[in-house]
């Protein structure tokens, strides 16, 4: 017999006498089970300490077990828990106890991928030599293939990764982070068709990406992937002292995204994190869901005396765009009503027409993109009389009777390059001031896709913001034009009441004197007729 090492992770590196029937043994337990293989053999490189055995955490043995009775794994994770490595560990034993198993790996960068490759690599080459019944044949900066067939390798995130080969397993590295990753797995998934597996990885990256809609469903039997979250405190040897130590130089977002697998905080969205959760909490159902197609939704009715704006962006009807409309009454900046449906710039100019006759004829202000101007010509055919006009360029209101006989006035509202940072920009100042009350889920689900993309507030790619145009517009309008019309009309009634006209009498008369009379009612009947003329002779002043 000779003499040759056994490593477990509980113990130091032992050494046992075993013959070839023990050794036998033990290459068969190991192939059975990737968790005794890992906490018996595996090794790992440790930045201070070097060369040290692998001690899998019991949340890592429970997740190498999900790899094994799971074909799809997803799995939302804070930093630091070691799953990269555990991931690399069951790569390792896959090839190693398995022939013929191709694997590919791919990560938000080649190198992240080449990384864990390198992992695999590292484990396979450290087992005491009697363990490596496959060694490698082929060995490549971010490749090799064992000598019992199975292979593995890195690839970048490029539209044909992978698209050429049947996968044994598909690893998906910081998965949230992978740009264009719906597309991706359009063309990967064929290749798992022939029983191949997944394990997809990630800390949160906000919501509606690839990750996010993939974990999400599966939370729900809505797809093939076994969730897994694994927060900070999964960790045995982590506490609240440990919390409040990481944490102390960590933004909200970052905490969110780093360490808690919060998908709604840890994203880079135009809306806070916190005013996202402050808006989640007014959501509800709405009172009725009518219209042709039953996308007009409404909360609250029209009551008389109240004033409501109309928002609308428009859509052609036949693109995956939609027209949309938010309804908000001015007394209370709250969203009241809204729209979001597929009718041609015809159907959509009625109901408007309809909707805005209804709600008091509040002011309808549309964008007058290129089908925008077939609904806004269609509104003035119908004779609605309270359409938002402006000056060109300057974007300064005018009232319609006004707008109507002026060249350089247009109606509805132009969104441009230089526009259409200042409504939204509005739109986030109502939202952060906690000046606006919103009940929708389809304008919150939208807010939560609306991202910074290179300095640029947009939606997501495969994600609309027609509801939040709309919206922007609307707090725009609601903080100019009304706010500019009330400090005009101050401004007039102030100049009118400053106006009098003199027409007192003066009585030279002496107390008890002949003719003497009290002119105390007269001269409140000359006040009187003083501000009937007043108001005869300026009354144009007055807006009507």
């Amino acid at each position: 017999m000779t003499s040759l090492p056994l490593v477990k992770a509980s113990d130091d590196w032992m050494s046992f006498e075993l013959n070839k029937q023990e050794i036998l043994k033990e290459i068969l337990k190991s192939g059975k089970d990737p968790v005794y293989f890992i906490n018996s053999y595996a090794r790992i490189a440790h930045p201070l300490e070097g060369l040290i055995p692998f001690k899998l955490y019991p949340f890592q043995e429970e997740l190498l077990r999900d790899f094994n009775d799971h074909r799809f794994n997803v799995i939302l994770k804070a930093r630091q828990l070691g799953i990269s490595t555990t991931t690399a560990a069951y790569v390792a034993w896959m090839m190693m106890f398995h022939r013929n198993k191709n694997i590919l790996v791919i990560a938000t960068k080649f190198q992240t991928a080449g990384n864990l490759v390198k992992k695999v690599k590292h484990i396979i080459k450290n087992l005491p030599p009697w363990m490596q019944i496959a060694n490698i044949t082929i060995d490549n900066r971010a490749s090799f293939v064992l000598s019992n067939g199975s292979e593995i390798k890195a690839s970048s995130t490029s539209g044909d990764a992978g698209r050429s080969e049947a996968l044994s397993l598909l690893v998906i590295d910081e998965a949230a982070h992978v740009e264009g990753l719906d597309e991706l797995w359009t063309g990967l998934y064929p290749t798992l068709s022939t029983g191949g597996r997944c394990i997809a990885l990630s800390t949160p990256n906000g919501v509606g990406n690839w990750f996010h809609q993939t974990y999400v469903d599966s939370e729900i039997d809505q797809n093939d992937f076994y969730p897994t979250t694994l927060k900070w405190d999964v960790h045995p040897d982590r506490g609240l002292e440990w919390f409040e130590k990481e944490t102390k130089n960590m933004s909200r977002r970052q905490v969110a995204q780093e360490l808690e697998c919060n998908f709604n905080m840890s994203g880079e969205t135009l809306i806070h994190p916190d005013d996202l959760n402050w808006l989640e909490t007014m959501v509800k159902e709405p009172m009725y869901r009518t219209g042709f197609d039953r996308n007009f939704w409404i909360w609250e009715k029209a009551i008389e005396g109240n004033n409501y704006l109309l928002s609308a962006d428009v859509a052609r009807g036949d693109g995956k765009d939609s027209s949309t409309l938010q309804v908000l009454k001015l007394e209370t900046m709250e969203v009241i009503a809204e729209y979001q449906g597929k009718p041609t710039p015809d159907v959509f100019a009625d109901m408007l027409n309809s909707i805005g006759k209804e709600y008091n004829n509040g002011m309808i202000v549309v964008e007058n993109n290129s089908v925008g101007f077939a609904v806004l010509t269609k509104l003035r055919e119908l004779g609605y009389n309270n359409i938002y006009f402006s000056i060109k360029s300057t974007h300064e209101y005018v009232e319609q009777i006004q707008g109507e006989h002026m060249s350089n006035a247009i109606a509805g509202f132009s969104t441009t390059s230089k526009t259409r940072p200042l409504i939204i920009a509005k739109m986030e100042e109502f939202i952060r001031n906690k000046l606006i009350t919103l009940y929708s889920s389809r304008t919150l689900n939208e807010f939560k896709t609306f991202i910074w993309n290179n300095g640029r507030p947009e939606a997501m790619r495969s994600y609309n913001d027609d509801l939040t145009i709309a919206l922007a517009i609307g707090c725009w309008v609601r903080d100019t034009a009304f706010e500019a019309g009330k400090m005009e009309q101050q401004y007039r009634e102030a100049f009118v009441n400053s106006m009098f006209v003199a027409s007192t009498k003066i009585n030279n008369q002496i107390k008890g004197q002949e003719g003497f009379e009290n002119n105390k009612n007269a001269d409140l009947e000359n006040e009187r007729r003083n501000a009937i003329q007043t108001a005869n002779q300026f009354g144009w002043l007055y807006k009507g």
